[in-house]
């Protein structure tokens, strides 16, 4: 599957950036290979459309934003969140037709700009532990890597890649992997897990322990297409929740946003030994993940990919994908579509 040739993907919410990225000027965004604009009006709500203004095809991101309205840099010509036209500058007296650029579905959800394509199948995916004051939020990146979606999301479900991709961090010197207990759900599945790995000195002050080796207890759960909320567990009460989204631009590059959920202050562990912990470890799978192929088969191809036990969360990752689009298509195609309704709502 390349995501450009899936379209039931554009039925999905996917993370942008955050909010912040909004409140000087519109940003361009490249979304399943679709230009988009966003930016954001003066209550904070954010807004998407086309990224190409219907007079002369110059880009809107290039412009500004003034009474809530995104301005076309060539000529002025102003568009709402609706897309609809509300200014021409050269022009007086009102059109007998009104003027419109495709819009987009648009929200803020935790801090990040979300964006549906087309009529959303679901919900963002509800996070539990998000606004619990026990918790704090930490953002940790947001940037675009030369790799699938897919094969990114697969690589977070991965036991068997530690001991070798994270040999130098906190992968143990185990080639066999504890293969995770897993429970299937319509839009995904969660994998449970206690993996035994090290604690190196330049790693333990982001977990405060001090001893050379650990267990986690690790609870992650997958949501059809892109999206995983992973909670890691420590012995000493610590709990540090991954909350990563992947955005396919095109069928070569994902945006890959992250922040974390943790139950403990920032007087305890700084928000820049968190993000250092979390990078190391990221970008060790970067470099080996960007040399993979873009197209994941959704079926099993024989010939293309060989596969292990360990490989089952990835495997199912595919199914699911699979079903849940096929599903869409099909109600698409019914004289009485039907919504589908995915966990969280």
């Amino acid at each position: 599957m390349l995501v450009t040739q899936e379209p039931m993907l554009r039925r999905f919410w996917h993370c942008l950036f955050p909010l912040a990225h909004l409140d000087d000027k519109p940003q361009a965004f490249k979304l399943l290979g679709e230009d988009i604009v966003v930016w954001k009006d003066r209550e904070g709500a954010p807004h998407a459309v086309q990224d190409r203004c219907p007079h002369r095809t110059a880009k809107l991101s290039g412009g500004t934003v003034k009474d809530d309205a995104v301005v076309c840099p060539y000529h002025g010509w102003a568009f709402e969140g609706s897309g609809k036209c509300t200014l021409i500058p050269q022009e007086t007296a009102p059109r007998d037709r009104a003027i419109y650029v495709r819009a987009y579905h648009c929200q803020a959800r935790y801090g990040q700009v979300w964006v549906c394509l087309d009529e959303p199948a679901a919900d963002i995916p509800y996070i539990e532990p998000f606004g619990d004051p026990t918790f704090r939020q930490v953002f940790e990146f947001c940037e675009d890597w030369s790799c699938s979606p897919l094969r990114i999301m697969e690589n977070e479900f991965d036991a068997a890649h530690l001991s070798f991709v994270h040999a130098t961090s906190f992968g143990n010197t185990d080639p066999i992997p504890a293969l995770p207990l897993i429970e299937e759900h319509d839009d995904g599945f969660i994998a449970r897990s206690q993996p035994k790995v090290r604690n190196p000195e330049g790693m333990r002050a982001a977990l405060q322990m001090t001893e050379d080796k650990t267990v986690r207890t690790t609870t992650g759960r997958y949501y059809v297409p892109f999206f995983r909320v992973t909670e890691i567990a420590y012995p000493n009460g610590l709990k540090n929740i991954l909350v990563t989204a992947l955005t396919p631009i095109d069928d070569h590059h994902t945006r890959f946003n992250q922040f974390v959920l943790r139950n403990d202050t920032e007087a305890e562990v700084s928000s820049e030994q968190v993000i250092a912990f979390d990078r190391r470890v990221t970008l060790e799978d970067k470099v080996v993940l960007e040399t993979t192929d873009p197209a994941v088969p959704l079926d099993n191809i024989e010939g293309f990919e060989e596969h292990m036990a360990s490989d089952r969360p990835g495997l199912l990752m595919r199914k699911k994908i699979r079903q849940v689009c096929d599903r869409l298509r099909a109600e698409a195609q019914s004289p009485e579509p039907r919504e589908l309704r995915l966990a969280g709502e």
